[in-house]
């Protein structure tokens, strides 16, 4: 009989998010760190809903790094322009509501980010479905 462990299901987790990752081009890797984060308030909210207040914390510690750490520090201030400053500004305000979310248990921040995260990745899935785009970063072998 084959029991796996967590270490095992762990390791073939991050087999797989690599090799993602290894053939993405940019635009494909904001739309996992946006599914990343969506899916770390997914489980934040039921951990919220069935009274998991740590479940529900570490959640949302997730999603603020995803955000704080991943989307926003890819941010080019300098190249972005106007469009750069306000996505760096929904970025801090998005981490500032999950905060609130955390200490207050308010599953409505925590929708409210969930919903502005999802808006973005459907731009972000658009503009990585473009065929210019996907020409531009094709690696050539």
């Amino acid at each position: 009989m084959f029991v796996s462990s967590r270490k095992q299901i762990d390791a073939y987790n991050k087999v797989g998010l690599e090799t993602g990752v290894d053939g993405a081009n940019p635009y494909h890797l904001i739309t996992m760190l946006l599914d990343g984060a969506i899916f770390s308030l997914g489980r934040a909210a039921q951990a919220l809903r069935e009274k998991r207040i740590g479940e529900k914390g570490k959640e949302i510690s997730m999603a603020i790094d995803i955000i704080s750490s991943g989307l926003q520090a890819s941010i080019d201030l300098k190249a972005g322009g106007e469009i750069a400053e306000r996505l760096n500004s929904l970025y801090d305000y998005m981490c500032t509501r999950l905060l609130h979310a955390n200490l207050h248990s308010d599953l409505a921040a925590i929708l409210e980010v969930s919903s502005l995260l999802g808006e973005i990745k459907a731009g972000w899935e658009e503009i990585a479905n473009d065929p210019a785009v996907a020409s531009r970063n094709k690696v050539s072998a």
